[in-house]
């Protein structure tokens, strides 16, 4: 779920007449959606492109507890076991990142999530936009114990807690896939679209653009309250402020948005997203799966057969 630019601004832009004759051909929605989203991908990623070295995360250089993790760059064979915790406390998939209880996906028990309580934008209770079953339970409980004070190493380690959400999640959807087509039958949402809801979610959730506030919970003080996405956004806000400081001043002065740095978050995820997607589909069932055009990488080109199904509008 995803709100628009927090500054007002925006990916897009004026279209040509060309660009509208492109989108009046186009042959039903998905399509027209598909063709917006590369004019708008292909834009965010040639503004990026400059800066994207500079942004790149590498796993193999990641040191959440002291030591370097890895020594691969592959986020499908990379060995995350000892960022999981010896009692999988950082389990992505485990409540509340106590590593004690599994998250039930697609459960119905606390219903769709549409309250303005729970929503931002809605204005009147129990409606407007609602959180779907797949977002309640999304495999990103990780990210609330995310460890944002090594400022040298700030751009890796984030990549690496996010590419472990995502191969997570992506594991998990593919468990319960079969479920979900049991229990909802007919409602048309393959496996690739489950994946790409999610992508575009974890995308959200780093650009800081998450519509869901999650549950309210007490701040150290024990009396006043905040949102589970407030106290995550503190985290985020925290890692790309390291990631601001290490960059060379040429480059920062293009991000002078403190604290939120929604510029420097959009190009951080517009240079990393195609490991993250990697992380997401490792799964050899989907390496003949087809719902995304070829847009993943600067070629457009197949990349291990799983990149050129990379959701671009996200």
């Amino acid at each position: 779920m995803a709100r628009g630019d927090p500054q007002g601004g925006g990916s897009g832009g004026a279209h040509g007449s060309g660009d509208a004759e492109k989108y009046k051909n186009a042959p039903d929605a998905k399509h027209l959606l598909d063709i917006i989203g590369k004019d708008v991908h292909d834009k965010v990623k040639e503004e990026a492109k400059q800066y994207k070295e500079a942004l790149t995360g590498q796993l193999s250089f990641a040191s959440i507890f002291v030591e370097e993790m890895g020594h691969t760059n592959d986020p499908c064979i990379f060995d995350y076991d000892k960022l999981i915790g010896r009692n999988s406390e950082r389990n992505p998939c485990k409540k509340d990142g106590t590593g004690k209880e599994e998250v039930k996906r697609f459960s119905d028990k606390e219903g769709a999530q549409c309250a303005n309580s729970k929503i931002e934008g809605n204005k009147v209770k129990e409606s407007g936009a609602c959180a779907p079953y797949r977002r309640l339970s999304l495999c990103n409980k990780n990210f609330q114990n995310m460890n944002s004070k090594d400022s040298s190493k700030a751009k890796h380690n984030l990549l690496l807690d996010v590419c472990l959400a995502a191969k997570y999640e992506g594991e998990s959807l593919n468990t319960y896939s079969a479920q979900y087509d049991e229990q909802y039958p007919g409602s048309g949402f393959t496996l690739c679209t489950m994946l790409a809801r999610s992508f575009a979610d974890i995308g959200d959730i780093v650009r800081g653009r998450d519509l869901y506030l999650g549950k309210k919970k007490k701040k150290q003080n024990g009396k006043e309250t905040e949102t589970e996405r407030d106290q995550l956004e503190e985290k985020l806000q925290s890692f790309f402020k390291n990631i601001h400081d290490k960059l060379d001043d040429s480059i920062k002065s293009n991000y002078n948005d403190a604290p939120y740095y929604y510029k420097l978050r959009e190009d951080w995820w517009t240079a990393n997203r195609e490991t993250v997607w990697e992380a997401m589909t490792c799964s050899k069932e989907l390496d003949n799966s087809s719902y995304f055009r070829a847009t993943c990488n600067d070629t457009g080109q197949g990349w291990r057969r799983r990149c050129n199904y990379c959701p671009h509008i996200f």
